[in-house]
């Protein structure tokens, strides 16, 4: 069994024009293209096209496409991760607080900030698939309970909401890892998220269109039912899902609390949702069976270069989130267009 013969059926296509126009990333390639170019003529002498300009928005571009990657492969597996910000939150005042609080040598903290993620996204999948809710609600409760607990947690231990490191810690290896300068030149500055941004995005997709697991994927959201049917691992596969965006989440604060110095009740706040809106502006379908992992990076690329062209355009960035909202709207329309032209539905 292939993943299109699972899901979509290897949409009926005739011609090259339209076998092009099928792939999922390419409504959100186009619109990469314009968001640039726009932006390029609004702003592009106020800094937009300039070292700081380019290194500021693919460094927020990366850090939503770490998020955005894993939870587009559970969207197209038909599941929701709601819990994803509350998660970075909770990560990232556990880093800091064994770093800071504890005195935990940061290799062993990092190590550890990941196992309590892949801990909390398998009770969140286990959750899903025992009680057969849908996962917006089980997500739902996990974001109020994680963030509750975080800022409770934090001013129990502190008896403040933010935890900041201590001199020197984040000259460790371990920490430089995910913040280390790339390069640098003209005052701009490129670090070592967008590497992990670019490794995850290859893997992701080498996964999801190489492997059986990426098959399992396709077929899960397409049908679950079907998949049981024909031997998919269906729980399995829904709970790695749910880890993936859990360690995203983890991979997200180890960026950046050593970035910031320090650590904050309110961070990942709303990151859920700009995780979801670059998966779908990527081309990846609410109803599940349909996606692509390289469109979740012209996806977090759009909206990335989109929070800072506004700054630099002069426009104020009360309008971003009206931005995002119709960015929403529109890559749902055209995505769904797509699939009934490719389908050759009528």
């Amino acid at each position: 069994m292939t993943a299109a013969s699972a899901t979509t059926g290897r949409l009926r296509t005739e011609g090259p024009m339209r076998r092009l126009f099928a792939r999922p990333e390419i409504g959100a390639l186009i619109g990469a293209i314009a968001v640039f170019i726009v932006f390029a003529i609004l702003a592009g002498n106020r800094g937009f096209l300039g070292a700081i300009g380019v290194a500021g928005y693919l460094q927020i571009a990366a850090q939503i496409g770490i998020l955005g990657a894993p939870v587009a492969l559970l969207m197209i597996a038909g599941e929701f991760d709601l819990s994803v910000g509350s998660m970075i939150a909770v990560c990232s005042l556990f880093l800091a607080l064994l770093i800071a609080q504890y005195g935990v040598d940061p290799a062993l903290a990092v190590v550890l900030t990941f196992a309590l993620a892949l801990s909390l996204g398998a009770v969140n999948g286990i959750l899903v698939v025992r009680t057969r809710l849908p996962s917006f609600l089980i997500t739902l409760a996990s974001m109020l309970v994680l963030r509750g607990v975080s800022i409770a947690m934090t001013r129990e231990i502190t008896d403040q909401t933010i935890v900041r490191l201590p001199d020197g810690a984040t000259d460790s290896l371990a920490l430089r890892l995910f913040t280390e300068p790339l390069l640098t030149f003209d005052r701009g500055l490129f670090r070592a998220e967008l590497l992990w941004w670019l490794a995850i995005v290859v893997v992701g997709t080498w996964v999801l269109l190489r492997t059986r697991f990426g098959n399992w994927i396709f077929a899960v959201g397409g049908s679950a039912q079907a998949a049981r049917y024909v031997g998919v691992p269906v729980a399995r596969v829904k709970i790695a899902l749910f880890m993936c965006t859990a360690a995203s989440a983890a991979l997200y604060a180890c960026v950046v609390v050593p970035t910031v110095g320090s650590a904050n009740v309110t961070d990942g706040l709303g990151k859920e949702f700009q995780a979801i809106i670059t998966a779908v502006v990527g081309g990846t379908l609410l109803t599940g069976g349909y996606g692509s992992v390289i469109g979740s990076a012209f996806g977090a690329f759009i909206l990335g270069a989109t929070s800072l062209g506004i700054l630099y355009a002069g426009i104020k960035t009360d309008w971003y989130n009206a931005v995002l909202g119709l960015l929403l709207l529109i890559a749902v329309l055209v995505n769904t267009w797509v699939l009934r032209r490719a389908s050759g539905a009528r």
